[in-house]
């Protein structure tokens, strides 16, 4: 898709060095940005270097939306996976030409075919941090699938509320966990079978050099520690609902 061509990196996706970089950039050459996310304007709100909770403040916001807007003269969102949120690069980027990318016509097309006639036996495998971003996809897709999947972080927000299991400082969405219950009966209502994970690789922080152990349902996660993929029965669990 790119041709061959040399892609130029910068260390920063907004400012004077980045705006200049790009008004000298030669007839067709391609730039490619630093991680948004490492501005807290990109998502309103963060943590800092010492891990404090932090929020953007609208100004700040403001200027920031206003530095990639500067940046180009057509807008294209290829990242099916963050439409849904209003961050900066999502809705700040005020360019009259606004385009979808391939990737999301591919997901959209995707989605169309399997809600519309998909062939069974229809799986869903769900994931993300967060069930309350994904209520609706969940409602829907309770109505059409045979089977779902439920891994990544929403998983323990599932155990905690369902099952009371012990999750230490694993991803537990509060809002989402609200839901848990009506989603469960609609899955039960629907004989939507829901897989869930039963053991869990842990860890004692989100780092390179944390270390590592494993835990199952009944003994839990322990307090400070973090669970970061499923374990060996999981994914034996896993696969025999895919297969």
């Amino acid at each position: 898709l790119l041709g061959g061509k040399d892609v130029k990196f910068l260390d920063d996706c907004v400012g004077d060095e980045v705006e200049s970089a790009v008004a000298s950039a030669s007839n067709g050459q391609i730039i490619l940005l630093e991680n948004l996310r490492f501005h807290v304007e990109e998502e309103g709100k963060g943590k800092n270097a010492e891990g404090e909770k932090v929020k953007a403040e609208t100004k700040d916001v403001e200027s920031f939306r206003a530095g990639l807007t500067k940046l180009g003269d057509v807008y294209v969102n290829d990242a099916f996976g963050t439409a849904h949120r209003a961050h900066s690069s999502m809705v700040g980027v005020k360019l009259d030409q606004r385009a979808a990318g391939f990737l999301m016509k591919k997901e959209l097309d995707f989605f169309a075919k399997v809600l519309e006639s998909p062939e069974r036996p229809f799986l869903a495998i769900l994931g993300g941090a967060k069930i309350s971003d994904k209520i609706q996809l969940i409602e829907n897709m309770l109505d059409k699938v045979d089977s779902i999947v439920i891994g990544g972080g929403m998983a323990f927000t599932f155990k905690k509320t369902l099952e009371g299991v012990k999750i230490g400082g694993s991803l537990f969405d509060e809002e989402g966990a609200k839901q848990v219950e009506s989603l469960m009966a609609k899955a039960k209502k629907n004989n939507v079978e829901v897989v869930l994970p039963v053991d869990y690789v842990t860890a004692s922080k989100f780092s390179k050099d944390a270390e590592v152990g494993s835990a199952t349902d009944a003994e839990g996660i322990p307090d400070g520690w973090l669970g970061l993929d499923v374990g060996p029965k999981s994914r034996q669990l896993f696969h025999d609902a895919i297969v």
